[in-house]
């Protein structure tokens, strides 16, 4: 395996500076770097000409700039790049570090959330084949596909940002308005959850009355602006967790694992009131550590109440925690949403990373939270639905491939129940093709969201890439190449290590 990896890490080096090569060329050959200066009437246009020429090494020939630039890029080996300046004479490496840290904050985001919804409906989608609710994901899927990205990120704009900004200042939902989001959600559910039917009106027309009472009781109590998600609400979602969670091992058959679950929940109920004093006000370092703490105690009850499958109920249990902690977090993180409106009355930008100055930020931690990550929400939402879309269709497409291979027929016929077969046989196997598409989604959307950070104005990766080409600036333009083509070989090392981990077939 390390003789593998080795080999495709020289191969994948050789790629790279081929690579580099040709985008340096290229990029050199565009224009006239000096163009803007020659068709001034500026006094010192001498003097301006003779910076730029300094600044980009304009006056050496075009392997030796290339050559200078490689040496540069060649120390990040032993982390101590030095990538040049722009033709302005900017470093480099700021622009980098600025740039790359504004577009991790979007990729990583959507990439997860992508990952997580794309498969889940892919999967769900293959076990019901041909249902109303693999035609309505496969429709939306196709749907979100083939948007052009500009189009929706300017519809996104106007409804998500202008809109929302004029609503959240006096909200409230007409009667009409419940009904509608009473109506999908309850079309949602029923399609979902499946079954003949009679199951699906039944199930169609509780969670519709469910729905628009919520909605209709959080609309006059004023919710919108001083949400919370109280502790009712917090046992509920942990209950679900627990539910999700045994639905993908062992179902309720085990007995002493359920109620290994559900004393976690009441460990979590007990640990809601014994923490509130810390969560209102804590720190990254706080949040982590209680979230560890939280995983190591539904561990250990898994272990002392678990039974024989000890593994399995720590699993549980351990997962139950985590969501439950995580309720709690969002139920903070919720109860200070109107202390951020007192602070901008308009929350949600339209325009690039627009955030209130830190030394004008008066508030908690939540408060922080809000004013650095508020702005994410439109083009993470754009970034997500893109990728959930192809997400969503090769998972279908692989579990359906793999729940009709010999072996699955035969756990069947052993006996076996269909939550079994799909969780512990079908699912592991049509997730290896998905890794690749992951490690390389991941690499493409980093270095290729250039059309979102230019509608929203975003100064990441794709901005710096694209003035630079524009003012036919190599710099920015091989910094650009040097993180989008690292990233292609990284996760491209990431996806064959997760195929052996997947499938010990391949590590022989």
């Amino acid at each position: 395996m390390l003789q593998f990896i080795l080999r495709r890490i020289a191969i994948s080096g050789v790629v790279l500076l081929l690579g580099s090569a040709l985008m340096y060329f290229a990029t050199i050959n565009s224009g006239d770097p000096l163009q803007d200066l020659r068709e001034t009437r500026a006094e010192n246009r001498d003097q301006l000409i003779a910076a730029r020429i300094a600044n980009m090494n304009l006056d050496m020939p075009w392997w030796q700039r290339y050559l200078t630039w490689l040496g540069g890029a060649s120390r990040c080996l032993v982390l101590q790049c030095d990538l040049g300046t722009s033709r302005d004479g900017a470093n480099i490496n700021t622009l980098l570090i600025s740039s790359a840290g504004a577009s991790l904050r979007l990729v990583t985001l959507s990439v997860v959330l992508a990952i997580v919804i794309g498969v889940a409906l892919g999967v769900l989608s293959a076990i019901r084949q041909y249902s109303g609710f693999d035609y309505a994901i496969t429709f939306l899927a196709f749907l979100f596909y083939s948007l052009p990205v500009f189009w929706a990120a300017v519809l996104l704009k106007d409804f998500g940002a202008i809109r929302f900004n004029n609503w959240i200042a006096d909200p409230a939902l007409s009667t009409t308005a419940i009904a509608v989001v009473a109506l999908i959600f309850a079309l949602l559910v029923a399609s979902v959850l499946g079954g003949d039917i009679r199951r699906q009106a039944l199930t169609f027309l509780a969670t519709a009355v469910v729905v628009f009472g919520a909605v209709y009781v959080f609309d006059q109590v004023g919710w919108w602006r001083q949400p919370a998600l109280g502790l009712p609400l917090i046992i509920l979602g942990g209950l679900l967790a627990l539910a999700f969670f045994l639905t993908l091992t062992v179902g309720l058959s085990q007995r002493k694992i359920v109620y290994a679950g559900l004393g976690t929940i009441v460990a979590g109920v007990v640990a809601y009131f014994v923490t509130a004093p810390i969560m209102k006000d804590p720190t990254w370092l706080t949040v982590l550590g209680l979230a560890a703490a939280a995983a190591v105690v539904g561990a250990a009850i898994g272990w002392f109440f678990g039974g024989f499958e000890k593994r399995v109920a720590m699993a549980v249990c351990s997962g139950t925690a985590l969501a439950f902690a995580f309720l709690v977090f969002m139920d903070q993180l919720l109860r200070n949403w109107n202390s951020f409106l007192q602070l901008a009355p308009r929350p949600i930008s339209t325009i690039g990373d627009a955030r209130i100055p830190f030394a004008r930020l008066d508030g908690n931690f939540y408060v922080f939270l809000y004013n650095w990550g508020v702005q994410l929400i439109l083009p993470t939402i754009i970034l997500t639905l893109i990728s959930i879309a192809a997400y969503s269709r090769y998972t279908r497409a692989s579990m359906l491939e793999t729940i009709n291979q010999d072996y699955i027929r035969t756990a069947r016929s052993k006996g076996l129940s269909d939550r079994v077969v799909y969780s512990k046989h079908a699912l592991r196997n049509a997730l290896i093709p998905i890794t690749t598409i992951v490690a390389f989604d991941f690499a493409n959307l980093l270095g290729g969201a250039v059309v979102t950070e230019t509608v929203f104005g975003w100064k990441g990766l794709g901005d710096m890439f694209r003035v630079g080409l524009n003012f036919v600036d190599p710099g920015p333009v091989m910094a650009y190449y040097l993180v989008a083509g690292g990233a292609a070989v990284l996760m491209n090392m990431l996806a064959d290590i997760a195929y052996a981990f997947l499938d010990p077939r391949i590590r022989r």
